[in-house]
């Protein structure tokens, strides 16, 4: 094993970060978007809106709101690592699965409710601690597929040792990657990569958790202007008891132009070696026990004027920008997951012998296998399709990023519930490591943003971004002569709504010949999707910021159908390269366009329902009368 340690270690010697490379496809029906464009390049788009310069986006689901079907973002499913990156990538995920197997032991993490010292040692001498940090830094300098593959291999294994690497690099000293001064970058970065030292992120506060804005720690600038005096606390912070370099976000005074004074979030960089930091003891979860979380304060810390991150009166842009690039990993860890549980089930179903048979066989087994093989499918192409986006240029990825982890939280979830019921008892037995998994995930679609908000986030942003397209529309129809094209595409539209054609995209042009009929449906739903939003922008204007109802369900039809297009990418790459599995990625690609085109048209109807809108009111009067009641409401049927 030490051998496979020493063979990792020296790679950081020799890894060396290109720009991304992307191969041509190999046939004709796709051969022109395999032309993918560069990073410093507009990508091509397929519109089914024109719409003014000023409001293109190459975001596929910001797009989506606004009648847009940005191609480029999803066709070809992308290819984006050179041969170098991929020999490094190859050489690196043998020695890590071999680690995971034979030096980490999740169920003792679990015990101890600890990472082990040789498990933490490890790490350090496999450079686990610093996969993005650049090589000149002394990290190994990954780009985001290389980091999503191996963060994959950590999650198939131990999700406690996942939390504990990604606290520390997807968000800990993301922000310095991000945001920091040379100076910065040289000073933290080589030993935070080492493992040296360990890293927190710390945002949330007893009075503000979703609701990031609201934060009230605070850090006053001194006399001399020289540092900043910081006083609060954080709690929930995952190395928090660890950590000896933490990125903090407190309310600062900031003054305008106008001489008015207000708070604003502003970022620092804080070490544990300045004095104040003092944090409280491991706190007790339901799981990922070995992670360490712990309450953190801060009482009159005096950090250096050098040590702001970015701006003052701007962190509260550097912690959505740490967040929205460390979510990509989310949804590649959580497939690792996904695959470790599949694994289980599947040996238990074969050789589980019930009436006769090994209950593989039976109809309602097979149908759990099916349905959990194809949600790890769907997110692994959601979560490698975000990732090669994002290592090709792309600066738009909040709302795939968010769609991510959405659905990766709760797909593994899913699979983790339905494996314990096919593994039956046995699956509910502690030594079986199912029961710690399944403690390990209900985490996931708590933090870093919960799945409530970031559905809200989904659907608020893109009705934001749709409500400025319609008013530039209007600012069109005022100029008529100027404005011909984007006018008589819009009536040609809506001409064709009106006697019941469809308008929107065609992707068949996008996909293999044997997915048309999957793609005919995924487009059928972009249109319904259009649709629903602009009638809901109508009807509802400014004020459809309050119709959470509404917005639930905007956000479910999006995630469907971005998850429908990354899976129907996929597949076709897989058919027209005649890849080994490629019959059975088309049949999983062909259940998942179908089943979800169903909950798009449902979702969407529901917007529009005179008989859903009464329902959403009977649960908002239902949900009242149970706060007002401080219980449940009815008396007990025995009235007694």
């Amino acid at each position: 094993m030490m051998k496979s340690v020493r063979f990792v270690n020296r790679l950081q010697n020799t890894i060396v970060q290109k720009s991304a490379a992307v191969r041509p496809g190999a046939v004709a029906w796709n051969q022109i978007q395999r032309q993918k464009a560069s990073a410093a390049q507009p990508q091509e788009t397929a519109q089914t809106t024109s719409a003014p310069k000023s409001e293109e986006t190459k975001s596929f689901v910001m797009g989506l709101f606004k009648g847009q079907v940005n191609s480029g973002e999803v066709f070809p499913y992308p290819e984006v690592m050179n041969e170098e990156q991929k020999a490094t990538l190859e050489m690196l995920v043998d020695p890590t699965q071999k680690f995971f197997e034979e030096v980490n032991d999740a169920q003792k993490n679990d015990t101890l409710e600890k990472v082990e010292d040789t498990t933490m040692q490890g790490l350090r001498e496999m450079g686990a601690f610093g996969l993005q940090v650049p090589t000149d830094l002394g990290g190994l300098g990954m780009t985001n597929t290389q980091y999503a593959r191996l963060v994959e291999i950590v999650g198939e294994s131990d999700l406690g040792v996942g939390i504990t690497l990604g606290a520390h690099q997807s968000i800990g000293f993301k922000g310095i990657i991000l945001y920091g001064t040379p100076e910065q970058k040289e000073k933290y970065l080589p030993s935070l990569a080492s493992g040296e030292k360990m890293a927190a992120f710390c945002l949330t506060e007893p009075a503000s958790g979703s609701d990031a804005s609201s934060i009230r720690t605070k850090a006053v600038l001194s006399e001399d202007g020289k540092h900043f005096l910081l006083n609060g606390s954080k709690i929930w912070i995952s190395n928090g008891g660890l950590a000896e370099v933490f990125t903090v976000f407190a309310q600062t005074p900031v003054t305008d132009s106008e001489g008015n004074t207000q708070d604003k979030i502003t970022a620092f960089i804080v070490e544990r070696s300045f004095g104040g930091v003092s944090n409280g003891p491991p706190e007790k979860k339901m799981g990922i026990k070995a992670s360490n979380t712990a309450e953190v304060y801060f009482e009159d810390v005096k950090i250096p004027r050098e040590n702001l991150l970015g701006e003052v009166g701007e962190g509260f842009k550097v912690a959505m920008m740490i967040l929205n690039n460390g979510r990509f990993g989310m949804g590649a860890a959580l497939g690792g997951t996904m695959k470790g549980l599949i694994k289980k089930a599947v040996e238990h179903a074969a050789g589980r012998k019930q009436f006769g048979g090994t209950i593989d066989t039976y109809g309602a087994i097979q149908e759990k296998l099916a349905r959990m093989a194809t949600l790890q499918y769907v997110n692994e192409s959601m979560a490698y399709l975000l990732c090669s986006n994002m290592d090709s240029g792309s600066k738009e990825f909040q709302l795939e990023a968010a769609i991510s982890k959405i659905f990766a939280s709760e797909a593994a979830w899913f699979v983790a519930d339905e494996a314990i019921q096919i593994c039956g008892g046995m699956g509910y037995m502690k030594d079986f490591g199912l029961e710690r998994v399944m403690r390990d995930l209900r985490i996931f679609r708590i933090f870093e943003g919960t799945n409530d908000i970031l559905r809200l986030f989904v659907s608020l942003t893109g009705l934001q971004s749709a409500g400025k397209h319609l008013q530039g529309l209007q600012k069109a129809m005022r100029n008529p002569a100027g404005n011909i094209g984007v006018i008589m595409d819009e009536a040609n539209k809506r001409a064709k709504r009106m006697v019941g054609l469809n308008s929107g995209p065609s992707l068949n042009q996008y996909v293999h010949p044997d997915l048309q009929e999957s793609a005919t449906k995924a487009a059928t739903s972009i249109e319904e999707f259009g649709v629903a939003v602009e009638g809901l922008l109508v009807k509802h204007g400014k004020k459809v910021v309050d119709k959470q109802f509404f917005l639930w369900r905007v956000a479910d039809a999006s995630i469907d159908i971005y998850s429908m297009v990354a899976t129907l990418s996929r597949a076709s790459r897989s058919l027209s390269e005649n890849a080994p599995a490629a019959e059975h990625e088309k049949q999983i690609c062909q259940l998942w366009c179908s089943e979800a085109s169903e909950r798009v048209t449902r979702n969407l109807k529901a917007i529009r329902s005179s008989e859903s809108a009464a329902n959403f009111g009977r649960l908002a009067s239902i949900s009242q009368q149970l706060v007002q009641n401080g219980a449940t409401v009815p008396e007990h049927p025995l009235k007694c």
